[in-house]
């Protein structure tokens, strides 16, 4: 038990220290990311026409202890995501056909609440839906993501993250996944990836995760008020936006795999 305690501070110590010294390195690499993307004529300038997204960067194998790990930039948003697994699991824990996966979400500051909880399911409930966990029966596969800062569509960043940290661990998936996060204004204007102050005004506040093959919905998350015509509106436009992220998925895993 006290080995397991050393072993979880220090996993915990960590992720913190690589959040830290990767914030600054990240946002370098989000100034060359759109650089990029500008060069090549992919991708577009933050709340652009035709693109609302905001700027994305995302650096893998950030951390030596989780076998895949990705630090993933949204804007001012940024989380730490490390993947632990295919695993041993606890007998208590274990599915005789296929692997256990686990979604562990750490809060900026403090422990864990409720809204953590809630989003662990979620998250869990969509890597459930792509990971090829029959192919590794009675094992553990653990996603551990560690909140850097929310400035806005954390629920969307944490999905990017895991994703990124699942492919850099080399899990089985049918598909990549992308999260996206749309908010409705009070007059119905539709916003995409919407920043903290633009969630609090809203008047709604919708989350999807897609997949990458036909864009289908893998999970949702509302919060507001909405009407039918709306959600369908959202979706759409979700649909529509994970083109974008997952052609950023596609030029990071090119230019890592290029240089090495």
């Amino acid at each position: 038990m006290v080995t397991q305690s050393v072993r979880s501070a220090r996993c915990r110590a960590e992720v913190i220290i690589a959040a830290t010294r990767g914030v600054g390195a990240m946002e370098e690499e989000m100034h060359t990311d759109a650089k990029i993307r500008a060069e090549i004529g992919t991708g577009c300038s933050p709340r652009g026409p035709g693109c609302s997204l905001r700027h994305f960067a995302c650096e893998q194998n950030l951390l030596s202890r989780p076998d895949g790990s990705a630090s993933f930039l949204q804007g001012d948003t940024s989380v730490l995501a490390g993947v632990y697994g295919p695993a041993e699991v606890k007998v208590s824990k274990e599915i005789f056909n296929k692997a256990t996966l686990e979604v562990i979400l750490r809060p900026k500051i403090g422990l864990p609440g409720v809204a953590e909880k809630s989003r662990e399911r979620l998250i869990r409930n969509t890597c459930e839906a792509v990971v090829l966990g029959t192919l590794h029966p009675r094992t553990s596969i653990t996603v551990v993501l560690q909140v850097v800062s929310d400035a806005g569509s954390l629920l969307a960043c944490c999905l990017n993250a895991a994703c990124m940290a699942l492919v850099d661990a080399g899990v089985p998936m049918r598909a990549l996944f992308c999260g996206v996060t749309c908010a409705l204004d009070s007059d119905g204007t539709l916003v995409l990836d919407p920043t903290s102050k633009q969630e609090k005004e809203a008047r709604a506040v919708l989350t999807f995760a897609l997949d990458s093959v036909e864009r289908k919905l893998l999970m949702s998350s509302t919060k507001g008020l909405y009407s039918d015509s709306e959600l369908q509106q959202c979706l759409a436009a979700a649909q529509a936006a994970s083109q974008h992220v997952f052609g950023f998925y596609r030029e990071s895993l090119q230019r890592r795999y290029s240089k090495s």
